[in-house]
């Protein structure tokens, strides 16, 4: 089931805490939102940042301190569990829980005035910058959590074969070392070496949700097939809508 929601909070269908959520949403005219490195590091920031429910992200902040002190500020009370994550130059996923009643909704917001008011200032643009409302696939089972954490790591597959949603891979190996690579995601926090030092970034996820998901984590090469399949069914959720009233049936 879909559930329509907006950065000024609005919900359709309202989120359960408790719950697991795929959340996405992408630029207008699909557009970049992440032109160059640092515009992808200011949102992994704001990923973390903005996840306390209580105060405002501090702009000046993001500015002035280290990835490694920012990452290890405290924060009183998460309003979302965030177990997975993953941006592309156009569109960023989200695998979270809701933890306090409204946060995914106060998360968004939160993440996308931040980040909306950032771009808009480097780029000397004024407006919305992601399609509203943004979108979220309600997890019904911790299968589907894993599988769909998978799939949101496959995202940036796109870029290194280009025809794997047509299962067309020709190195599967190299494809899996190259996601496993892929620096704005949360893949690499689920493949970290004994004698590896975990990223800074690692701070985004919820610990507790990703013990969880990666006990039984399926392989990326076993869920190829029904990942196109998923993704082909997120797309649908861009397409246009009828407007207007709809037609009366017959009698």
């Amino acid at each position: 089931m879909i559930h329509w929601c907006s950065y000024m909070g609005y919900r359709r269908d309202p989120f359960a805490p408790g719950e697991y959520y795929h959340v996405f949403s992408r630029g207008i005219d699909k557009r970049q939102v992440y032109i160059d490195e640092r515009d992808f590091e200011r949102f992994e920031k704001l990923l973390y940042l903005a996840n306390d429910e209580h105060g405002q992200v501090n702009l000046e902040l993001l500015k002035q301190v280290s990835p490694k002190e920012l990452f290890s500020l405290p924060r009183k009370k998460p309003l979302v569990a965030i177990g997975a994550y993953c941006l592309m130059d156009n569109h960023p996923h989200i695998v979270m829980r809701e933890v306090t009643d409204g946060g995914i909704s106060k998360f968004m917001h939160k993440v996308g005035t931040g980040y909306t008011s950032y771009f808009n200032r480097k780029y000397d643009r004024i407006g919305n910058l992601m399609v509203k409302p943004f979108r979220a696939k309600h997890i019904t089972d911790d299968v589907y959590l894993r599988h769909v954490t998978q799939y949101v790591h496959l995202n940036p597959a796109e870029i290194f074969e280009p025809g794997w949603k047509k299962g067309v891979v020709s190195d599967m190996k190299k494809l899996e070392q190259n996601l496993t690579m892929y620096a704005h995601s949360s893949l690499p926090d689920y493949f970290v070496s004994p004698t590896s030092v975990p990223r800074f970034q690692k701070s985004i996820l919820n610990e507790e949700v990703c013990d969880m998901i990666s006990s039984e984590l399926p392989p990326l090469g076993t869920i190829l097939e029904e990942a196109a399949m998923y993704y082909a069914e997120l797309d649908k959720e861009y397409e246009p809508r009828p407007r207007g009233r709809l037609p009366r049936r017959g009698n």
